[in-house]
């Protein structure tokens, strides 16, 4: 019975996550990045200014909602997005996409995560734009929502979009107990027996007493915790990881050369003919990229959506910067620190004997710190898979909202605490296989849905910009739903009035000012 799952479970792989699926994947941020013009190119310092930019100079962006919204605010939807994303891939899938393609890999991760962008921007755009409410009031969005009202709209799809929101929401479920939870879960429980000798059954216990306080209290807790956690543990896997750049800075030119030709293949990776090593150069490139960033699977959506956010391009462009940062900023920097310290053949991208790649990075930082090397790859990994899991948690309790309500959102929480300690026990083996492959799957109805919705992605974007960069009068395009584009139009012209008498009023004592010094 195993060998059969096995062996059906790696032909369905073998599609999503082979040449079919990442070609879908590549195809889809290309035609996403034609039709809007190179976005993420030409408008490279709007979406920063208003992105990440914006959390220095706008407090609306980090200020938190009242009791009565239950939505979150913008740092939190990307902290919470950012925390399902930025995980195990962004340290041990980089090493093993040198392992297996060669330094070139990482670049192809880089055109990888250039096109996500795009897919990513697509995904937001169409869940903020077709979102609803909840009856707790909580905005519910996602690939299941766009495939059933936006291509399950047209002519003749209606069937069609419905089976595809089902099998998606069905695999997103599926793979937030794998990828999402135990395999998380058993990657910090192994990491932390071998640094500091805890117990496997602890750390599960430890986890699980955690996640359920943050879980069962809500996707507000969630966020209350991720924007907390995320930036925090960025900036410590970051300091660390430049430092030991900085120490080999010597090697970085050489470091880059090696990317850049093993990506051409000037120079065949593993020793293979040309043809061959271009071919795991790019795959490997496209498979680990896609797996750190998670463009096109559909997933970060749900949390994206859930912003309190009237702009569908707004929350577009913080899907833009969540790629930038997960696999441009932090896969770069991994990359670095493996290439600059030796563990690798440079020339090559050959592993040094005796070392594995998922032990690649921990023996950069031993190469750099010593023994405190292996211990600031398990508090590293700690924080980026931990933070995974509470990311797919929320994910997770959407897509059974979508498919049984809100009283299915409590068992599933229940269970999904559950399965923590059950990660941290026992061996996964097929169940990470299992997980990797209905990850990939919720890729499928979600890139179809994106491609049959392109044009409405070009109408939403060309609207914004109409009114924010070219200053037209015309009417915005928040949702597809009536009544929730009224009451955003209703909330935004309140918005601008109490501005505007905000404005008179700091005038008023002003001029007053100026009277009483006269």
């Amino acid at each position: 019975m195993v060998e059969w799952i096995t062996k059906i479970n790696g032909m369905v792989n073998g599609i999503v996550w082979g040449p079919i699926g990442l070609a879908l994947l590549f195809c889809t941020g290309l035609w996403m990045t034609l039709r809007t013009g190179g976005f993420q190119f030409r408008r490279v310092g709007h979406w920063m200014r208003h992105t990440i930019g914006a959390v220095f100079t706008n407090k609306e962006v980090t200020a938190h909602t009242s009791k009565e919204d239950m939505a979150i605010s913008q740092f939190q939807s990307m902290c919470t997005a950012l925390a399902g994303t930025i995980g195990t891939g962004n340290i041990v899938g980089v090493a093993t996409a040198i392992v297996s393609g060669g330094p070139g890999a990482i670049f192809w991760m880089w055109v990888m995560a250039i096109l996500g962008m795009m897919t990513s921007f697509s995904e937001n755009v169409l869940g903020v734009y077709y979102r609803r409410k909840n009856e707790k009031g909580e905005w519910s969005g996602g690939a299941m929502y766009y495939l059933t009202d936006g291509l399950g709209a047209k002519k003749g799809c209606k069937t069609l979009g419905k089976v595809l929101a089902v099998l998606f929401a069905c695999f997103c479920i599926l793979a937030s107990f794998g990828i999402g939870n135990m395999s998380q879960i058993n990657s910090i429980a192994g990491n932390m027996n071998a640094a500091f000798h805890t117990p496997y059954l602890v750390t599960g216990v430890a986890l699980m007493v955690v996640t359920a306080l943050i879980v069962l209290g809500g996707l507000k807790r969630v966020a209350a915790v991720t924007e907390k956690l995320v930036p925090l543990m960025a900036l410590f896997y970051i300091v660390g990881a430049v430092v030991i750049v900085v120490l080999h800075a010597g090697n970085i030119p050489a470091a880059f050369r090696a990317i850049f030709r093993g990506a051409f293949n000037l120079q065949a990776a593993g020793g293979g003919t040309l043809g061959y090593g271009i071919s795991q150069s790019l795959t490997w490139g496209f498979k680990r990229g896609a797996f750190s960033n998670e463009a096109g699977l559909g997933s970060a959506v749900m949390v994206n959506s859930s912003a309190n956010v009237k702009e569908p391009v707004q929350q577009g462009m913080w899907g833009v910067f969540e790629i930038f940062a997960d696999t441009i900023v932090v896969c770069t920097i991994t990359a670095l620190v493996i290439l600059t310290t030796g563990v690798v053949d440079i020339e090559s991208g050959s592993v040094l004997a005796g070392v594995q790649d998922n032990a690649l990075v921990g023996q950069a930082f031993t190469a750099a710190f010593g023994s405190f090397g292996p211990k600031f790859i398990a508090i590293s990994l700690l924080f980026f898979a931990y933070s995974t899991v509470l990311g797919w948690s929320h994910y997770g309790t959407k897509a059974v909202e979508y498919l049984f309500g809100q009283k299915g959102t409590r068992v599933y929480k229940v269970i999904f605490v559950g399965m923590v300690v059950v990660g941290a026990t026992m061996k996964l083996g097929l169940a990470w296989d299992l997980s990797d492959t209905f990850n990939g799957l919720m890729m499928i109805p979600n890139l179809l849905a994106v491609l049959a919705l392109s044009g409405t992605v070009v109408q939403i974007t060309k609207n914004y910009l109409d009114r924010k960069v070219n200053g037209k009068d015309i009417p915005p395009m928040w949702s597809v739903f009536a009544e929730y584009q009224k009451a955003e139009e209703a909330e935004a012209a309140e918005e601008a009035k109490q501005a505007r008498e905000a404005e008179a009023l700091a005038e008023l004592e002003i001029l007053g000012g100026h009277a009483v010094n006269e």
